[in-house]
């Protein structure tokens, strides 16, 4: 049977335009793979970071009593094993810092000796590392917006800074008053130990 005829496009007649979703190029991978170094160094800060958090908690669990301190310290450790497992998720465990030991140490002391002193003690810990927290995943976000990188992961880090941000004011909410000379100079120390460990982390 002759096919039958295909009248040819006239002058004027326009064809059928594409749909322009399927001529957007493809999101562009947001592999491990192609992290640039500065971004892996952040997120291995980040993963170190987040195991000190889950450690602080189990210092303050491991030596106060006082239930309001327990309830506090229980809901917020369960919020930081969930940051690093996303973390975990987005950095390979080659990439891990090499120091996870000490960062282990060092937050469970920082949770566990402040709770020796009872509720004001640990309230002001927790404002003066969340306080450090929010400035740091504040700073990352900040050069992925400058560099229109890595959107998804920008999320997730804007969401763990989101929950810190609500860590340190709970904390601060639960302050029945200012820290005295000797707990706010404890506060100073642990504000800066913070910033000496995110800059070992990124190294090691």
């Amino acid at each position: 049977m002759p096919a039958a005829d295909v009248e040819p496009l006239e002058q004027g007649d326009a064809e059928v335009p594409q749909d322009p979703l399927q001529e957007q190029a493809a999101p562009k991978s947001e592999s491990p793979l192609d992290y640039p170094l500065w971004l892996t160094q952040e997120l291995r800060s980040d993963q170190a970071g987040e195991v000190g958090a889950v450690m602080i908690y189990r210092g303050i669990l491991a030596v106060s009593r006082n239930t309001a301190i327990r309830d506090f310290a229980e809901h917020h450790l369960q919020t930081e094993r969930k940051h690093l497992a996303e973390i975990n998720a987005l950095l390979p465990r080659a990439q891990h810092s090499r120091l996870l030991p000490l960062w282990r140490i060092a937050g469970f002391l920082t949770g566990a000796l402040p709770a020796l002193f009872g509720a004001k003690a640990v309230f002001a810990t927790i404002e003066a590392v969340e306080t450090f927290v929010d400035q740091h995943y504040a700073a990352q976000i900040a050069r992925l917006d400058a560099e229109q990188s890595f959107p998804s992961l920008r999320a997730t880090l804007n969401q763990c800074r989101l929950d810190e941000v609500a860590h340190r004011d709970e904390a601060a909410d639960n302050l029945s008053s200012s820290p005295g000379m000797l707990l706010s100079t404890w506060c100073r120390v642990v504000g800066g130990g913070s910033a000496f460990a995110v800059s070992l982390a990124k190294q090691f």
